[in-house]
């Protein structure tokens, strides 16, 4: 039996993790699809990543599947994805469930207070 720190150690080995920094400069030259995987009361209370598609993270698996009607479009299997939410370890855990699921590039991007200490764009939710 798995523990929830297990399944963090695994998701944390098996996707990238990038420095703020260069997820806002690959923002902002339009690179890469981005999501948030918070909760909605969390974006409504900090705003999120300019442009970012808001997905929770307990929706990612049929957001992703393409054969259901839940599937969410800007999901795509080879386009570079990046995850944020509160301190990186949803973001972790959803890119994780992609890469499972067949996406090839699934980065986490860490929290949403690191993308603003980096001045990164955002936007209310």
């Amino acid at each position: 039996m798995k523990t929830a720190m297990q399944y963090l150690e695994e998701a944390n080995a098996a996707v990238i993790r990038i420095p703020s920094k260069a997820a806002v400069a690959i923002h902002k030259k339009g690179g890469g699809i981005f999501i948030d995987v918070r909760d909605s009361a969390d974006i409504a209370k900090r705003g999120t990543v300019a442009g970012a598609f808001r997905i929770p993270r307990g929706f990612i698996k049929f957001a992703a599947d393409f054969s259901l009607r839940y599937h969410n479009e800007p999901l795509k299997k080879n386009e570079d994805t990046y995850f944020v939410c509160g301190l990186g370890g949803q973001a972790a855990l959803a890119g994780y469930t992609l890469k499972e699921m067949g996406f090839k590039s699934v980065t986490n991007i860490g929290g949403f207070n690191y993308w603003k200490e980096a001045d990164g764009p955002t936007e209310k939710a």
